[in-house]
């Protein structure tokens, strides 16, 4: 078990403390992490992203997708089966889950679908106008200095 500290670090910086606690996280669920249900992330586009989860035996609804804190949390819970039967064997598992995938600021899901046993939700990253970069134009000298008043032509 890896223990490490992280109080310099809160010590030393100033609003970084949501990647220290995202870190913390990490850190604490590495012992247990599940595998189930298996699941990609490819990079669809420069700012697109698409999580695929394999959710066989899953219908709509049984299926729940939501954004909260940050996090994009998939649980799925199968209803009761009110058949009896009797399985000779068993193997697609139909068992409860919470899947839980940490986002960046400023992504966000744009849609979700569900076909052939796969649950496709999409993500797009938005960056505000604020913080993209943007060209400074610099002013030629000649005109800066039509610009500036004489103070004795003031007074």
């Amino acid at each position: 078990m890896r223990s490490f500290d992280l109080a310099p670090l809160y010590r030393a910086t100033v609003g970084f403390d949501q990647i220290a606690d995202m870190m913390d996280r990490v850190l604490a669920n590495d012992v247990a992490q599940p595998t189930y249900p298996p699941y990609n992330i490819e990079k669809t586009a420069d700012d697109a992203y698409r999580i695929s989860i394999a959710v066989a035996g899953f219908s709509d609804a049984d299926l729940n997708v939501e954004v909260k804190d940050h996090a994009l949390v998939v649980s799925a819970r199968k209803a009761e089966d009110t058949q009896e039967r009797t399985y000779l064997h068993s193997g697609i598992a139909t068992r409860a889950f919470e899947r839980r995938f940490q986002l960046a600021d400023h992504v966000r899901v744009v849609g979700a679908s569900h076909a052939d046993g796969m649950l496709h939700i999409d993500l797009q990253r938005e960056i505000p106008e604020a913080l993209k970069p943007r060209r400074i134009e610099i002013a030629k000298a000649d005109s800066v200095s039509k610009d500036v008043v004489d103070a004795n032509t003031v007074n």
